[in-house]
């Protein structure tokens, strides 16, 4: 699992300022603590400061370089509430519930710092769900008009693995869109493939799976929609090495391919994976990481201005850890 631990040498060149908002969680604490300790970003935590500190000692956790922002006496506090009530406001948002809001949920919170460039991105998850997070990045941050819909992804890595990039692969979107129409699908495939780029500095083969490959079942509706998203990538990135609909054995397996769909450039070698549907690929992304024992990094949420990052809340320390140098980079190279 070389690859992703190699990132952390890449977050250590130009660090980038990363709020963690969940300062009551250990996991995050004793992440925070690697953090800094490590020189990976200058990480902050968002609480009360007397709080996090009784925390941290009793888990036996230093905080020695790890920034502590306590919400209610920051010097911006009601600078970052104003900003909430800005974007908000049409939407009948008034400024006692801004407040409210934003100091009822500290993902919110740092959102917001992210927003107006306090900080560089932010991560979140360890105690709030997918939806907490996505929402707070979503009403906080600006959408990315060339790509037009928030998705997200994982980085997956497998030991002794000879399919994607060797063990090396993204699944996108596993955590934001149930069910996602011809354009969010199109979204997701550039998103998902523009970020393993710039993470790894390799060319993207993309594949767009199914329970069909090149309509070898009945057309469906799940079929057709992937085939009108394929057509709107090529038009829209016609240098984007990807193919569909596939299935999985022939995405991956060269052997396969050359019986299926002999001559394609993507299928036999995909690295970039993108499902259907989020049961799809939220199953997929645990069964290969509890089942293959992988290194999964993410959610890493994706389509916005500014870079931000979900986990799930079964995560360990050292996915938070990790979550937080993706972002970090990402924040270096505008992925």
């Amino acid at each position: 699992m070389n690859r992703v631990l190699k990132l952390r040498e890449k977050a250590k060149k130009e660090k980038r300022k990363i709020v963690l908002p969940e300062g009551e969680d250990k996991r995050t604490l004793k992440a925070a603590s690697f953090i800094a300790r490590e020189s990976l970003a200058d990480v902050c935590l968002l609480g009360k400061e007397e709080d996090i500190n009784t925390l941290a000692k009793e888990n036996g956790i230093s905080l020695e370089g790890v920034g502590i922002i306590d919400p209610i006496v920051y010097d911006r506090h009601e600078e970052i509430i104003n900003a909430y009530y800005e974007k908000r406001k049409n939407k009948g948002v008034t400024l006692e519930s801004a407040e409210k809001i934003v100091m009822g949920n500290l993902v919110f919170y740092a959102a917001l710092m992210t927003n107006m460039s306090i900080a560089d991105g932010f991560v979140a998850g360890a105690s709030h769900t997918t939806s907490e997070v996505a929402r707070a990045a979503i009403q906080c941050l600006k959408l990315d008009r060339e790509i037009g819909t928030v998705s997200s992804s994982f980085i997956i890595e497998l030991e002794n693995c000879s399919f994607g990039e060797n063990g090396l692969f993204a699944y996108g979107d596993c955590g934001i869109i149930p069910y996602p129409n011809m354009r969010q699908l199109a979204g997701i495939a550039i998103a998902t493939s523009d970020m393993f780029h710039k993470l790894f500095n390799v060319e993207a083969r993309v594949a767009m799976l199914s329970y069909s490959t090149k309509g070898s079942a009945k057309a469906a509706e799940s079929v057709e929609n992937i085939v009108k998203a394929l057509a709107r990538i090529k038009t829209k990135r016609p240098d984007l090495m990807i193919d569909g609909e596939l299935q999985l054995d022939a995405a991956i397996v060269p052997e396969v391919a050359e019986v299926k769909c002999p001559g394609s450039d993507v299928a036999g070698k995909a690295n970039v994976l993108i499902f259907p549907n989020l049961d799809a690929g939220n199953i997929s992304y645990k069964l290969t990481q509890r089942l293959g024992n992988a290194r999964a990094v993410g959610p890493i949420i994706q389509g916005l201005d500014k870079p931000c990052s979900d986990l799930s809340r079964g995560c360990s320390w050292e996915d938070i850890v990790d979550t937080t140098v993706v972002t970090a980079i990402r924040a270096q190279v505008g992925a």
